[in-house]
């Protein structure tokens, strides 16, 4: 398969120091690295493409790695992420799918405390397309006070021949999380749910 041609990346931060109630003792962070490729198979039909997910792994390690580092550089800061692909209009959804592997993993072989599965969309698009990207717990899927989303999107990309691949990490909840449901001091880490 072809190695992944990139076109662009862009890396967003967020500092979030309150949503309208008191401000807690330390503010959370949330981060998007994004990265427009070329899609190896837009315009046409593969049956087999497999294959391109194993070359997108460097480029997930990668991203996961700038993630971390925006976010102060210690992987045991992040307790949340989630993963995403806008595919320009020649491609089809299953293109997107390509990214669960790479990135997921990516993510979860950087993080050590990282038994939940990392949640993921997809869209078809063009360029300023959005997306919201779901972030659950790192740890634990069930923790309901990491249930968020981060928005994310470029004005130019992607364009119909391209994808823009997506992963998202969180430093913690949301800033005024209060709804109850497993906390994540309770998290056992032992199936990745609970």
């Amino acid at each position: 398969m072809p190695e992944p041609v990139i076109r662009k990346t862009a890396l967003l931060t967020e500092t979030i120091y309150h949503e309208g109630g008191p401000a807690p003792a330390k503010p959370q962070r949330r981060a998007a690295c994004m990265t427009v490729i070329a899609n190896p198979f837009a315009g046409r039909y593969v049956e087999d493409i497999q294959g391109f997910m194993e070359d997108l792994k460097p480029l997930g390690a990668e991203m996961a790695q700038q993630l971390i580092d925006a976010l102060g550089g210690d992987p045991a800061a992040i307790q949340g992420y989630g993963k995403g692909a806008i595919v320009g209009t020649n491609g089809e959804l299953e293109h997107g799918a390509l990214w669960h592997v790479p990135g997921g993993y990516a993510m979860r072989d950087t993080i050590a405390d990282s038994m939940a599965i990392v949640p993921s969309t997809k869209k078809i698009g063009s360029p300023g397309t959005r997306l919201d990207v779901p972030i659950t717990h790192s740890n634990a899927s069930y923790v309901r006070s990491h249930f968020d989303a981060m928005e994310v999107g470029l004005p130019d990309g992607p364009k119909a021949d391209e994808i823009l691949l997506v992963l998202v990490m969180s430093t913690g909840p949301r800033i005024h999380a209060r709804v109850g449901g497993l906390a994540a001091e309770d998290v056992k880490g032992e199936d990745g749910l609970r």
